[in-house]
């Protein structure tokens, strides 16, 4: 009698799986920027596959890390990384391959060659490249109408000595990226010398009376144009986009490619490890692989897109600065090194202490 209990109960516990597993089938979980999808493209995807889409949000890449580490892996179905994010993600296990090998991605064939083979995937085997931009810096051209195109305009205390501003939040790489570019170490740099260093020009920085502290990209873009602060860093197609939506309150405010470096980025696609549902998640891939819907999600992020055949596709806008850099911005551009291991390690250590000092 007891061995008939457990085995009705072991059944149930088989039904209550299956039922579940048959409602996963039905929705697709994407853990995204917050704000970085059109709704138009979900609502066409679902009404066309029956997919429901369910989105959640990150704000900083070390967010979405950590949620995949406590389990998210098994949560969502969908990621959008940050290129130097990807190999962090592949060698703690929490990214899978998007297709089976000898398989492939229909529309895959539009992707431009240089988003291939990159350093961060280099055979294309975990992500499928979303959209790429450039960061900068965001100012107020009311207080400096003409500002020399640098990184002093928030380092130096000689160029900007009153002002408020603020520093990119989340992002330890980054930020000692932009400080070696400004002490002459070139934005791509890796080690513990330049590090060293770039944390000690955090620490002085935070020591100044008008630093506020580390905002989101976005979050600078409405501080600068509400007058809290008066230079950040933000995201070129956030600006933009800003600025078509409304010009009277965002068209005071001016941006630049520092002329010591900074960084060119790419945001993927990738499907975490364990995954409830990875057959939606390429299929949501490969429906966002069309030329006429990466030229849509283009035009809605104001960002470019790598899908050589949705470039025809494009709104003028994305043809030009600051979404499009011109030839001698672009010359200044780096991808963000990846580091693991001991290097990572000791980047985190730098950050923590040039964060509690």
């Amino acid at each position: 009698m007891l061995l008939r209990h457990c085995a009705r109960l072991a059944g149930l516990g088989l039904l209550a799986v299956s039922l579940a597993a048959t409602a996963e089938e039905g929705k697709l979980r994407l853990f995204n920027w917050s704000d970085y999808m059109d709704p138009a493209i979900i609502d066409a995807f679902e009404a066309e596959t029956g997919i429901e889409v369910v989105q959640n949000y990150y704000n900083s890449n070390a967010e979405l890390f950590s949620k995949l580490t406590a389990g998210g892996d098994a949560q969502y179905d969908l990621i959008v990384p940050s290129d130097y994010f990807v190999p962090r993600l592949i060698d703690a296990g929490l990214i899978r391959p998007l297709a089976e090998e000898g398989e492939g991605l229909e529309g895959h064939d539009a992707i431009l060659d240089e988003f291939r083979a990159p350093s961060y995937d280099p055979e294309g085997a975990y992500t499928v490249p979303y959209l790429w931009g450039v960061t900068g810096v965001v100012y107020n051209r009311e207080t400096w109408p003409e500002p020399e195109p640098s990184w002093g305009l928030l380092y130096d205390p000689e160029v900007n000595a009153d002002y408020p501003f603020a520093l990119l939040k989340g992002d330890a790489q980054f930020t000692f990226g932009t400080l070696c570019a400004f002490q002459g170490q070139g934005f791509d740099c890796v080690g513990e010398a330049p590090w060293v260093e770039a944390a000690r020009g955090v620490i002085e920085t935070r020591q100044r009376d008008n630093f506020v502290g580390f905002v989101d990209a976005t979050a600078a873009i409405e501080q600068v144009a509400n007058g809290v602060i008066h230079a950040g860093i933000a995201y070129n197609g956030d600006l933009a986009g800003k600025r078509a939506e409304d010009p009277e309150t965002y068209g005071k405010l001016g941006f630049f490619i520092p002329e010591e470096g900074s960084q060119r980025w790419v945001d993927v696609l990738a499907i975490p490890a364990r995954a409830p549902n990875p057959e939606a998640a390429r299929a949501f891939i490969e429906y966002l692989l069309r030329p006429e819907v990466a030229a849509r999600l283009a035009n809605y992020n104001f960002y470019t897109t790598p899908n050589e055949a949705a470039l025809p596709l494009v709104d003028d806008a994305l043809r030009e600065p600051p979404v499009m850099p011109d030839a001698a911005a672009r010359q200044r551009l780096h991808f963000t090194p990846s580091v693991s291991g001991e290097e990572l390690e000791l980047l985190q250590e730098l950050w923590s202490e040039a964060r509690s000092r």
